[in-house]
């Protein structure tokens, strides 16, 4: 399928979770590209700092949405938004927050809320996305997941199965948009140096056990990502470890299930 380069777009993008991180780096990737975005997340406050930010240094259009994608009311305000927006080209699910251990301990509320999250609200975003990119000849989806989606370590039940989740439904949509001159891409980062480590669910994380050249920017993540559109693989390992860990896990998992 011929794709329009989204590096040439004149369309817009909407990014979830774009107030920090690695949603933040794609705002501000995809700002330096002259792309207008419509940037989401629950903090108003960090949203209109960063569109002061990239207003000041970069002559694009910012629309700014905040909502709580945990809630059906954020959901629906975000689904609205995009199926009224005829010039989407780029969706980028983004939002995301981490909850560790062992399953049965888990408060309900955090199972559902990370379920809201990171199943529910990016499903309704592609499926309200699609018609919309279809009428328009072309589009991108870019759900992140992350490379501990194949890593099913004790205290990470719900977090890695949200992520897997995501894999796989990237797939396959993949398979039903193909000839919609849609691209969706699985991005399976590794770790990566955000605020994501320092919140309350990872108080009791060392990070000296990771070796420090594992760990990646967040704006290194997002050029690579933008960049990897024009492939025709799914799933995207941003780093040459990473993506060896990636494939190597799989493999075991096919030997040793």
């Amino acid at each position: 399928m011929k794709r329009v380069d989204i590096k040439k777009s004149k369309g817009v993008a909407l990014i979830t979770g774009a107030s920090s991180g690695i949603g933040e780096a794609f705002a501000k990737e995809l700002a330096a590209m002259n792309h207008d975005i419509t940037i989401v997340a629950r903090r108003q406050d960090k949203l209109e700092q960063l569109s002061a930010e990239l207003k000041t240094k970069h002559n694009v259009n910012i629309n700014i949405i905040p909502a709580d994608l945990a809630t059906e009311t954020g959901i629906e305000k975000i689904e609205e938004y995009i199926s009224c927006t005829k010039d989407l080209d780029l969706l980028i699910n983004c939002a995301g927050f981490g909850l560790r251990g062992d399953f049965h301990n888990l408060d309900k509320e955090n199972i559902s809320q990370i379920i809201d999250v990171h199943l529910k609200a990016p499903s309704r975003f592609c499926k309200a996305a699609i018609p919309v990119m279809r009428d328009r000849g072309y589009g991108y989806i870019i759900n992140v997941s992350s490379l501990a989606a194949f890593f099913p370590f004790k205290g990470s039940a719900i977090y890695v199965a949200t992520k897997i989740y995501l894999v796989y439904l990237s797939k396959a949509i993949q398979k039903e948009v193909r000839r919609y001159n849609i691209k969706i891409q699985a991005l399976c980062p590794g770790v990566t140096n955000t605020g994501f480590h320092y919140t309350e669910a990872f108080k009791d994380f060392d990070r000296s056990t990771v070796p420090k050249n594992l760990w990646m920017q967040p704006d290194v993540i997002a050029k690579k990502s933008i960049n990897a559109l024009k492939n025709r693989k799914v799933v995207y390992i941003p780093g040459f470890k990473n993506k060896v860990m990636g494939v190597l896990t799989q493999i075991g998992n096919l030997i040793f299930p």
